[in-house]
């Protein structure tokens, strides 16, 4: 390597950063696919050798989970900032900011379904305590209560993954979920965290903890097939 070339490696490794690297990643899964995008290429793409990323991150593992967080950052924000003034126009605006999210990266956005939410009563693509809280909240607010609030969480949820996988399978090939594993080198991935973490900041979630964690999957099937042929059925009726 010539002087101008280590001179150059060295600029750039100054200027990495974990940003840097989930961008990176996020621009090598859309061109790439996930199964592809691994540390080893990444170093190239950002001008480093790969164990240089392993300050930043501590694996591959790390590094999607990083990823989706990237994926849904600001989300809460954003609608908010729209200021719905219904619970109905609530969950458009939410659901259309989660589509444009699954238009502009149909490669990454399956990650958000396969991840494992912040707890596992917890349901993709609002996987975050700040966003179901948010969620919760608005529609408690808005009159709900806790039982048709958590229904409500859940129907929207299942909708938005059934559709917006059927949406973005028809842009890219192989959308699966990612289940091998994803730590490379020797980095260890980190213990995950206490699955209560930021529960005691989100007092609607913690209230209705246990709807939340319920299996009532047959039924909320059968409620939405029939929600579906009542609807079939109006159209036809017109």
């Amino acid at each position: 390597m010539s002087p101008d070339e280590r001179a150059g490696t060295r600029r750039s490794r100054r200027r990495l950063s974990r940003e840097r690297i989930v961008d990176a990643a996020l621009a090598s899964i859309e061109t790439r696919g996930v199964e592809h995008t691994t540390m080893r290429r990444l170093g190239p793409d950002l001008q480093v050798e790969a164990m240089a990323l392993y300050r930043y991150v501590s694996g591959r593992e790390d590094l999607l989970e990083a990823v989706v967080v990237r994926l849904l950052e600001g989300l809460v924000g954003r609608v908010d900032a729209a200021r719905p003034t219904s619970w109905q126009q609530y969950l458009q605006l939410l659901a259309h900011e989660i589509r444009d999210v699954s238009l502009r990266h149909p490669a990454a956005f399956p990650l958000v379904v396969s991840r494992h939410p912040a707890t596992p009563w917890l349901r993709p693509p609002l996987r975050d305590i700040e966003t179901v809280e948010h969620l919760l909240a608005t529609l408690t607010d808005h009159g709900f209560d806790d039982g048709r609030a958590v229904d409500a969480y859940k129907a929207f949820t299942s909708f938005l993954v059934g559709y917006l996988l059927l949406e973005v399978s028809m842009r890219v090939e192989n959308v699966a979920a990612v289940e091998e594993p994803m730590n490379e080198g020797s980095a260890d991935i980190p213990e995950q965290d206490d699955p209560d973490t930021g529960l005691y900041t989100a007092p609607h979630v913690l209230r209705m903890r246990e709807l939340l964690s319920q299996d009532r999957g047959e039924e909320e099937f059968e409620i939405g097939l029939e929600m579906l042929l009542n609807r079939i059925e109006q159209s036809v009726s017109h």
